[in-house]
């Protein structure tokens, strides 16, 4: 993300839960996508993972820019 948004984020998130829910899922996947992605060998249940997380991630971020607009 960008530093604007990251200091937007920072000044509405604490009074926004909504925001708030989304920045932490955000980073959860994150969290998840680069375990994920940092094993040297992946089954095909764990490339599905990825996509799914990265849906999520996509989504929540589209909602989040939604947001801060």
């Amino acid at each position: 993300m960008e530093q604007y948004e990251l200091e937007l984020l920072a000044k509405y998130g604490e009074n926004d839960d909504e925001l708030k829910k989304l920045w932490d899922a955000h980073i959860i996947y994150e969290k998840q996508l680069e375990k994920l992605e940092n094993k040297s060998f992946l089954t095909p249940e764990e490339e599905s993972e990825i996509k799914r997380i990265k849906k999520q991630k996509l989504h929540g971020k589209t909602r989040i820019n939604e947001i801060l607009e």
